[in-house]
């Protein structure tokens, strides 16, 4: 089958590879109708490779249709699904409590890390990704959400990844109604945050440096602001003087701003991969620009949302600024399972209440891949969310 394949920094390449096959009885395999690619697949691109190995499958935001399945998957070819990001059993301790990102199955514990991921690095289990032709599934009993075959792949496919990390997202600010939020970023998680915001009835805020970004997010109910000490000021004026009541950073490690950081991750990036591995691990520091603006502009008493990724072991807070202001920080990979239910009567809904319909800039065909994640890193031609189609 063809893939799309990590070969080194800044290079992705499409390759001939092994046809996935059923390993477990509970395994399925996905005939791929629509892949994403996603912010923290730029994460890979640039700043993870020591955790990468050359011919790595990518991606995590799959959908397809099952063409083959296990005895106990519970799945039968034809059947129509999403595929989350996480791979999880659903019957483990953390499973039952919604940590779906934590399950005790899938855990990396060689790695010391949580659930395994699709398509992410030797730090989540180097599985096999979803920008592939096809995908084997594990654990399919639980994992894959089935839908219906009316609406078309894109209304469907962000339940993979970004509508759930985004939901988290809001939910963990606990806010709800008449509140004041902000979200730092409108990248694909930044636009579905502050949407949601807008759905449930917030005033929302948002900060961008880049004008495509800016003007969707202000067609879907958004004020939105420049990068900037202006932008800080003016969303404190619209606050009563406190600022907002929760800030998301939807950002994370890679974030504008941070010169001698980002000279420190990719100086790190060409080292020798196990010494590089080993200076992530005990001194990495990510750009933290965008989360020290989080903690200077939310009120006190308010909450930070981190659905940006981060992977610092070294990285500087201000812890003095974090206790003054009691400042409640809540962050992790998305439980997708566990919002599911919750996201998909909105996707279906035909008024498209999270403006799903307006989401997708770019659909390439899976052999025009490398040339889509440069326009996506570099953000060129309005670049927003690229799909890719495998079957072209």
């Amino acid at each position: 089958m063809k893939a799309l394949t990590w070969q080194g920094i800044r290079s992705v390449t499409v390759d001939t590879v092994p046809d996935p096959i059923l390993q477990q009885p509970d395994d399925a395999i996905i005939e791929v109708t629509s892949t994403a690619i996603c912010g923290s697949d730029l994460h890979l691109y640039e700043v993870l490779g020591p955790f990468m190995n050359k011919g790595d499958v990518i991606g995590h935001e799959p959908m397809g249709v099952v063409v083959d399945a296990g005895p106990e998957s519970g799945l039968s070819p034809g059947d129509r699904v999403v595929v989350p990001f996480q791979i999880a059993c659903g019957d483990c301790y953390m499973c039952r409590r919604g940590l779906q990102t934590q399950c005790e199955t899938t855990q990396v514990r060689a790695q010391g890390m949580g659930a395994a991921l699709f398509g992410y690095s030797e730090l989540y289990g180097s599985v096999p990704g979803g920008q592939a032709e096809f995908l084997r599934v594990p654990h399919a009993g639980y994992g894959p959400v089935k839908v219906g075959a009316e609406l078309p792949d894109h209304r469907y496919l962000f339940l993979s990844d970004v509508l759930p990390t985004a939901w988290q997202a809001v939910a963990y600010t606990g806010l709800s109604g008449d509140a004041d939020l902000a979200v730092l970023g409108l990248g694909p998680i930044g636009q579905f945050c502050a949407r949601i915001g807008v759905h449930l009835g917030m005033r929302v805020h948002a900060i961008d440096p880049v004008p495509e970004r800016r003007q969707m997010a202000a067609r879907h109910g958004v004020t939105v602001h420049d990068m900037g000490e202006e932008a800080i000021g003016t969303i404190r004026e619209a606050t009563g003087g406190r600022g907002p009541d929760a800030v998301i950073d939807a950002v994370g490690m890679e974030a504008h701003g941070s010169p001698v950081a980002k000279a420190t991750q990719l100086a790190t990036g060409l080292l020798p991969d196990a010494v590089a591995q080993k200076a992530m691990e005990t001194a990495g520091v990510d750009r933290l620009a965008a989360l020290q603006t989080a903690i200077e502009l939310v009120r006190r008493g308010g909450t930070i949302s981190l659905s940006g990724v981060y992977g610092g072991q070294a990285s500087p807070l201000p812890m003095l600024t974090l206790f003054d202001k009691q400042i409640e920080l809540r962050m992790g990979q998305a439980n997708v399972r566990r919002w599911v239910d919750e996201l998909l009567p909105l996707v279906e809904d035909p008024a498209d209440p999270l403006g799903v319909d307006d989401f997708v800039t770019h659909r390439l065909p899976l052999t025009q891949g490398p040339d889509a994640y440069e326009m996506f890193q570099k953000k060129t031609d309005g670049c927003i969310k690229v799909v890719l189609d495998p079957k072209g």
